[in-house]
């Protein structure tokens, strides 16, 4: 240091703490030592710097006060006269009297989870109205984030959430159909009905054996999904079966149906898409029909899922267009899996449906009878689409495969799971197309199909909807299975039984059964006789194409009765 440092006498006050009263004794402390005032709120920048050099009244020409004007001198150890906070009088335009005490930057905040949650780190000051309105925005997200949580708990109680997608009717409601009754899907829940073991009353086509091979596939060594053009695949309704107009003749049941239509109404508190059946009671009889061109004849796919599909029809991911190309996977995939060697186990008669010399799918037809009342039978058309024999024992088999389209849409990919994680991807699918499985399993239910198989087909590439692959198969007794998801075989035998009961209340006509599009319920219409027969009676033309000259008014007539025909054939025959 340049000089020394002389604190001076300090008095001593003997009767408490503080100065004395009486400041009688001398003291060599300055009286004209530079004071700073300051307050409480206000931040110290510094009290003493013993490193400054200060300029001599000569080189310093400015206009600031100098150190003198203030009692002290150039080596006062108290300096302030270049602060600005104590002499508001200087000009603050002149940076030359600048210092600059400590010439590091300020350290820079690390906003971060370890400074967010790091409580004893100090928080910078002009930092802190930043980080109060963080805090409050993440409270707010976090306070929606619940009630958006709370209001999807509460609109599930009842039913999956598919706010997203407003569904349309299966069938457009006329002003003229008189609705009788509506029913809602709670009252199905606890209905409970026993039927005795059924009985065949006729078997039909001929079946082709099961390839074993395909149950040792997997992702690894996947098989491309052939194109069977040239079989033909037949989804005729009741009343145009041949085979249940004779046993209806000769008054063997009183209900007929098939067992597409008797699983739908089985499994009908699982469904949300919209469907209908047609019913007609002739005399003491009863048929459920389905309509040509029905979604019975396509299979729904992400039916129950909570992720809502592209509501755009001629999107490759919607609804309709997966329903279209699961039935087409389900086809090619039923008779791939086949020997395909031309041995074949026929029944009693050849395929009801088929033309000689067609070439047919391989399927066989099961008339079954059950007894639901003294006086009442139900005989239904149930359908086994293959046969493998085990311990010389002859066992059926139903084929029906599972189709990946997006893996977004599921959130596992088949690919990386399947080998590894099977009962993930099946718990998956049960969650997103419960329905869809439930249906599958109550026709192997009627069928008394020895074993349902699944396949697992996917696409090549996720925009690539005519492409796919066959990844695994895996086979699952149907009782077993039914078991797994909660398949209750009684309730679904209450649930027809109580539908059967309802329409022989019924007076003879036509009846249409409806599932809500939008709520959990079925409501029985009744109908016209002449109701389904054409096109325009379920969707009236527009008024432009009604009204018109009467020569195109016969024409656009007879066009229509040629549409109309091959609308009726082709659902016989689907390719």
């Amino acid at each position: 240091m340049v000089g020394g440092f002389e604190v001076g006498a300090v008095p001593f006050n003997p009767d408490g703490w503080g100065p004395p009263e009486s400041t009688t004794a001398t003291t060599t402390l300055s009286i004209n030592a530079p004071f700073a005032p300051f307050s409480r709120s206000e931040k110290i920048g510094r009290i003493a710097d013993w490193t400054r050099n200060f300029p001599t009244a000569a080189a310093n020409p400015s206009n600031r006060p100098s150190a003198g004007k203030l009692g002290g001198n150039s080596d006062a150890p108290f300096d302030f006269s270049l602060d600005l906070d104590a002499f508001p009088l200087a000009n603050p335009d002149d940076d030359s009297s600048f210092r600059l005490v400590d010439a590091k930057p300020p350290p820079r905040p690390k906003f971060g989870p370890k400074w967010r949650f790091n409580q004893n780190r100090p928080q910078l000051p002009q930092r802190r109205d930043e980080e109060v309105e963080a805090r409050r925005r993440e409270a707010e997200k976090e306070r929606a984030r619940r009630d958006r949580l709370y209001n999807l708990n509460r609109s599930n109680q009842n039913q999956p959430r598919r706010e997203a997608a407003v569904f349309k009717s299966s069938v457009d409601i006329q002003p003229e159909w008189n609705m009788l009754d509506q029913i809602p899907f709670s009252t199905f829940s606890k209905l409970s009905f026993s039927v005795p073991e059924p009985e065949d009353l006729l078997m039909c086509g001929a079946l082709e054996y099961y390839n074993r091979s395909y149950d040792r596939l997997t992702p690894k060594n996947e098989k491309r999904l052939e194109r069977f053009k040239n079989r033909n695949f037949f989804k005729v309704t009741t009343t145009d079966d041949p085979v249940i107009r004779r046993l209806a003749n000769e008054d063997k049941a009183t209900v007929f149906a098939t067992d597409t239509i008797l699983a739908t109404l089985m499994c009908a508190p699982r469904s949300v898409y919209s469907w209908d059946i047609v019913i007609q009671r002739v005399g003491n009889k009863l048929f459920f029909d389905k309509r040509d061109g029905s979604q019975l004849d396509l299979l729904s796919v992400h039916e129950t899922s909570q992720e809502p599909l592209p509501e755009a029809k001629d999107d490759i991911n919607s609804a309709y267009s997966l329903s279209v190309e699961a039935a087409y996977i389900n086809q090619n995939f039923s008779q791939q899996v086949l020997v395909r060697d031309g041995n074949k186990v026929t029944f009693d008669e050849p395929n009801p449906f088929a033309n000689e010399g067609d070439e047919v799918a391989s399927v066989g037809y099961r008339y079954r009878r059950w007894k639901l009342d003294d006086d009442m039978y139900l005989v239904a058309r149930c359908e086994v689409q293959s046969v493998v024999e085990v311990n010389d024992q002859r066992s059926f088999l139903t084929l029906n495969a599972l189709n990946e389209f997006d893996p977004k849409y599921s959130g596992v990919e088949w690919r990386q799971k399947l080998e590894t994680q099977r009962g993930a991807v099946l718990a998956t699918e049960l969650r997103n197309n419960a329905n869809k499985l439930a249906k599958w399993t109550a026709q192997a239910l009627l069928a008394s199909a020895d074993m349902m198989k699944l396949g697992y087909v996917s696409r090549v590439h996720p925009r690539d909807h005519f492409n796919h692959v066959i990844l695994a198969v895996v086979g699952y007794k149907p009782k077993d299975f039914a078991a797994q998801i909660n398949l209750n075989t009684s309730n679904m035998w209450g649930i027809m039984k109580s539908i059967v009961d309802l329409c022989m209340k019924l007076n003879e006509g036509k009846y249409v059964l409806v599932k809500d599009p939008s709520k959990p319920q079925v409501r029985i219409y009744e109908v016209p006789a002449d109701a389904f027969e054409n096109d325009y009676v379920e969707e009236p033309l527009p008024e432009e194409e009604q009204v018109q000259p009467p020569a195109e008014d016969a024409e656009g007539g007879e066009a229509n009765d040629a549409t109309n025909d091959v609308t009726d054939k082709e659902p016989e025959t689907q390719t």
